[in-house]
């Protein structure tokens, strides 16, 4: 199915890019401007984004790395950083 007509970018690209962007770095967070810049393209009247994201959400390795869905707050202080 075709997501974004302006930049002919179907579902099938949305995932493939996701996928790979999970197997190159198992913690990175992706966001629909990386997964533009993975397909080599870019957002124009962004009318698309809606179905674009519920697109990236379907996909299974769209989840938040475990590491980075615990707050750390107390983290700063117990290496030395001030906290600002």
């Amino acid at each position: 199915m075709i997501v974004c007509h302006c930049q002919k970018i179907s579902d099938h690209d949305i995932h493939a890019a996701v996928d790979w962007m999970r197997a190159a770095d198992p913690e990175t967070i992706i966001t629909p401007g990386k997964v533009y810049r993975a397909l080599g393209k870019r957002a124009k009247c962004g009318g698309c984004m809606p179905l674009f994201l519920s697109t990236m959400r379907r996909n299974a390795n769209m989840e938040v790395p475990a590491d980075l869905r615990t707050p750390v707050f107390g983290k700063a202080k117990e290496i030395g950083h001030e906290g600002r």
